[in-house]
């Protein structure tokens, strides 16, 4: 080795003169003898910046010059692949091996290369081969690209294990951490990942991507002040990472923490710049708060940024029809759907705007489109119930039933428990209170915050703490 590689002026220096001889001495094809360590830089040059082939050529020549030192065999291997030559790329080095079979940079080359023949079985048992070989500080990246493999090959259980070795080896690996919370999320296996995440943080406290991991997967789990509290710590630790300040405000949104969302949006600005979601987001907010007029203003202005945001046209109507203009809201809605148009959610908004305008087959029409859509929106089941209580009483029984045959879905039956009580069916009210409060006792206790009127009723709220 010489002096001038721990000073990289030097070394650049000595680099720059050896490419110039070099290629000075291509083109009268009479390339004169190269020590081995300046000839392996001048092939790293050429092949960290993308000229395979004059990498190829260099390489050819230190195989000339050592042919039993493997090392110009996989650098050749690796200018051939970075030219498509995979087949002949991976002929060379099998050859190599049969000199060096201990070489972990020959492994990672084939696995590279079996890799971009999208031979993953092949790309893992290589990739296994040289993290055997490794030393430690060369594992990560390794572990990284074995994980990915087992990924393609849909094997998410075995690219956990492999990552939570990688953290073993380097708790500060965070790299492995976010392919970590892409596995969880496959295999849907959230418990775990917050497990993970938590024995993370007690070695690494201060890491902000865990925490941000954390609040992701706390928000799946709907767990969204747990989720908050975890996106506080990020932000605490990094307060220009805008992913957490953005998820953040979702979650408080979600909590009706209105002001607080805002805060948490505003803050997306400052770091990102203008940002159409984040305008959509701050309309809601603000929509939330009877900030209409500022809601209106958010919702243009993520429109003059993103013209085919419906949730901005969506929250445009939704302004409308709460400033009491339902009629005027039915556009901005409908351009909605337009562009979104298989959103329940979008079809329940334009059923109580149409209900609001008093145009009631219409609105049916629009409930039924939601329901289609998604049998499981409840806040849209409930309120087309409301619905036939207040135009079609008659039929209001005979949809509920049909819906509970045709659904299986569990909250579908509370209705039945109001029906039964108001049409003088005491008993038969208070059994199928008894017998959801058996199946399910939190979910049968919403029939008191959907039908308030029940929770005045002595008997049946009694039954619910016996």
């Amino acid at each position: 080795m010489f002096d001038w590689e721990d000073d990289n002026d030097n070394f650049e220096n000595h680099l720059n003169d050896d490419l110039a001889r070099f290629e000075s001495q291509l083109e009268t094809n009479s390339v004169g003898f190269f020590d081995s360590d300046r000839l392996e830089a001048i092939i790293d040059h050429y092949l960290m910046n993308g000229n395979y082939s004059k990498g190829e050529l260099a390489a050819e020549i230190g195989i000339q010059q050592y042919p039993f030192n493997t090392l110009f065999q996989i650098r050749r291997a690796q200018a051939m692949s970075g030219l498509g030559k995979l087949k002949e790329a991976l002929e060379l080095l099998d050859a190599a091996e049969q000199i060096d079979s201990e070489s972990m940079e020959l492994y990672l080359t084939k696995a590279t290369i079996f890799s971009q023949l999208r031979d993953s079985k092949r790309a893992v048992n290589f990739f296994r081969r040289a993290l055997e070989l490794a030393e430690r500080e060369e594992k990560d990246e390794i572990f990284l690209d074995l994980a990915t493999e087992l990924e393609q090959l849909k094997d998410f259980k075995g690219a956990v294990e492999v990552l939570e070795e990688a953290m073993r080896s380097n708790p500060k690996n965070e790299g492995a951490l976010y392919e970590l919370a892409f596995c969880f999320d496959q295999l849907g296996n959230n418990a775990r990942a917050i497990q993970t995440y938590r024995r993370f943080l007690d070695d690494n406290p201060y890491s902000f991507t865990a925490w941000y991991n954390l609040g992701n997967t706390y928000s799946k789990e709907e767990n969204f002040q747990d989720a908050i509290t975890a996106y506080e710590y990020c932000v605490a630790i990094n307060d220009r990472f805008s992913p957490a300040y953005f998820n953040m405000g979702n979650a408080q949104l979600t909590m009706e923490q209105y002001a607080d969302s805002i805060e948490s949006f505003e803050r997306c600005i400052e770091i990102d710049g203008d940002d159409p979601l984040t305008y959509c987001y701050l309309g809601e907010a603000n929509e939330q708060l009877n900030n209409l007029s500022l809601a209106w203003d958010f919702y243009q202005k993520a429109l003059s940024m993103s013209p085919t945001l419906a949730e901005a046209w969506l929250g445009l109507g939704i302004v409308k029809d709460l400033q009491g203009q339902p009629k005027e809201s039915l556009h901005y809605i409908e351009r909605a759907l337009e562009l979104e148009p298989n959103m329940d959610g979008y079809y329940h908004v334009y059923a109580g705007a149409l209900e609001n305008a008093g145009m009631l087959e219409e609105a049916e029409d629009a409930y039924l489109a939601c329901l289609t859509l998604d049998p499981g929106n409840e806040d849209c089941f409930f309120d087309y119930v409301d619905f036939m209580l207040e135009h079609r009483v008659g039929d209001a029984r005979t949809f509920v039933e049909n819906y509970i045959l045709k659904h299986q879905l569990f909250f579908s039956v509370l209705p039945i428990i109001y029906l039964n009580w108001t049409s003088g069916n005491q008993e038969g009210a208070k059994l199928v209170l008894v017998e959801s409060l058996n199946k399910d006792p939190e979910k049968t206790k919403e029939v008191f915050i959907r039908y308030p009127e029940l929770a005045d009723v002595q008997e049946l709220v009694n039954l619910t703490r016996s």
